[in-house]
């Protein structure tokens, strides 16, 4: 790993490359508790290193029982498997005929074994966690705290705000309810539920440090950064898991860690409830995620921009331009407007902003209050798609891409079949965007994004969101059967 300042990881796979047969429970080398008041009784074991501190609770000292009681029995392991098949030849002859006629040589299956957490919100076994605890999975196994095993099937995804929702088989399971996100203090004592280096059932405490951090680990685009950041002890593993705070609410899913050594060094970062509890709800109604659209394009307000552009303070969101046929243009907002709150919440930064918009869905009506020319005004604003209406996107319907400008739609199978491929994403129409200097037209069948087979719109948006070059490569087939593999930036 290259060293730089602060290097952000995420925080959720404890991961192991394996043979089939190579074993999945990976060894702790080293434990350590973070010492959080007053001291009694120090004792180290050298062998193992571990330190066990006991504590004497004084009046100040708050009481994390009942959170921490409601919280182990719904918080849960996850272990995943990924499965992939690799050919080798035994002789130079042997490689050679596989090259000049495909044969297959030895085929053998690589397992790549990887840990993370979820927690329970339902009793009928709905589990949320990362996207990335889960992505591309063969194999989903939950392990409850009473020991417990269940196979579990993936919901749905979203990468861009790194969740997924998953499901059990199972009845009167422990859950817990969600908390108001809105309403965290900084300075808030938190409780972090997890299974950090396969240590199941820890809980780790601290307090909110700063809310709304945009860490731009999730990539560019439609993603959404606005995490809750805490000093609660985070490590591989506890990825997917909770965020409660003393009342037992859930208030965060834990998902990344600042860090030199990949291990925590006091930064850890949640995504805020208001944001899982829409994002779940998309995806058991849906299948796929609804975001709503200001329509417009903004920068962060400082003192220099504010001084360019004659404004007397500079709280609030600038808007740099207010797009064409927007919900924003529709409701009367102008260029070099501030936002200054939106449903009467505050925002100062564009990541508050977002945060606060991507709580809502196309057709949702949210009150934005702008600051023009020193005169405070109150906009009526119905939330537009990625397409420019309100329509809802289904799993499996058709779906634009901004960042592509590409309206696609997922091809049947009678069409794979008669094309003879395993995936496919078809170009109904071609509008502004990266894509249009491409030379495609309209019909074409993408099959693959920067070598990732596509099928749905979260397939797509995982290929681009893993891209690291600043080209973006395509196969895919014309409805004639020819094939093409171009790159375009």
């Amino acid at each position: 790993m290259r060293k730089v300042s602060m290097t952000l990881m995420l925080a959720g796979l404890l991961l192991a490359a394996s043979c089939a047969n190579q074993p999945e429970n990976a060894n702790v080398s080293e434990n350590q508790t973070e010492q959080q008041g007053p001291a009694t009784e120090i004792e180290q074991v050298q062998q193992s290193k571990v330190q066990r501190v006991a504590f004497v609770p004084t009046e100040s000292t708050p009481d994390f029982v009942d959170a921490a009681e409601r919280s182990v029995d719904a918080v849960v392991h996850i272990m995943t498997k990924v499965v992939r098949q690799s050919t080798t030849y035994n002789d130079f002859f042997g490689a050679l005929l596989g090259q000049l006629y495909g044969y297959p040589g030895q085929t053998r299956n690589n397992t790549m074994v990887a840990y993370g957490s979820g927690v329970v919100l339902t009793p009928d076994g709905y589990i949320v966690t990362n996207n990335h605890v889960v992505e591309g999975a063969d194999e989903v196994e939950v392990t409850f705290n009473n020991k417990v095993k269940k196979t579990a099937t993936i919901i749905g995804t979203d990468p861009t705000t790194d969740l997924a929702l998953i499901k059990v088989e199972a009845s009167d399971l422990e859950y817990l309810t969600f908390g108001d996100s809105d309403n965290v203090r900084i300075g808030e004592w938190v409780l972090a539920v997890g299974n950090p280096f396969n240590l199941t059932s820890t809980v780790t405490a601290g307090i909110v440090s700063a809310k709304a951090r945009n860490l731009s680990i999730l990539g560019e685009g439609t993603s959404v950064e606005s995490f809750i950041q805490t000093d609660a002890a985070v490590n591989p593993g506890n990825s997917g898991g909770a965020l409660v705070n003393t009342k037992g609410e859930l208030v965060g899913i834990n998902a990344a860690i600042a860090s030199h050594t990949g291990s925590y060094e006091g930064y850890s970062f949640a995504i805020p409830s208001n944001i899982v509890r829409k994002v779940v709800d998309d995806l058991l109604l849906y299948g796929e995620t609804q975001r709503g659209y200001l329509g417009i394009r903004y920068a962060e307000l400082t003192a220099e921009l504010a001084e360019k552009e004659g404004l007397e303070d500079i709280d609030g969101v600038y808007v740099a331009e207010v797009i064409e046929d927007g919900a924003a243009k529709i409701a009367g907002m102008k260029n070099g407007d501030v936002i200054t709150a939106i449903n009467g919440k505050k925002v100062n930064t564009g990541t508050q902003l977002m945060e606060s918009v991507r709580q809502f869905r196309p057709g949702d009506k949210i009150d934005v209050e702008v600051n023009r020319d020193g005169h405070h005004h109150h906009y009526t604003l119905t939330l537009l798609n990625e397409a420019g209406n309100v329509d809802v996107v289904k799993k499996g319907e058709s779906f634009f891409n901004s960042d592509l400008g590409l309206m696609l739609q997922p091809v049947n199978q009678n069409d794979m079949s008669r094309l003879n491929i395993k995936s496919g994403l078809k170009i109904v129409e071609i509008r502004q965007g990266r894509f249009m200097g491409s030379g495609i037209t309209e019909g074409f069948v993408i099959t693959k994004v920067n070598g990732n087979a596509v099928n749905s719109k979260t397939d797509l948006e995982n290929a681009l969101k893993n891209n690291r070059s600043r080209r973006t490569s395509m196969e895919g087939v014309y409805p004639n059967g020819m094939v093409v593999n171009f790159y375009f930036n």
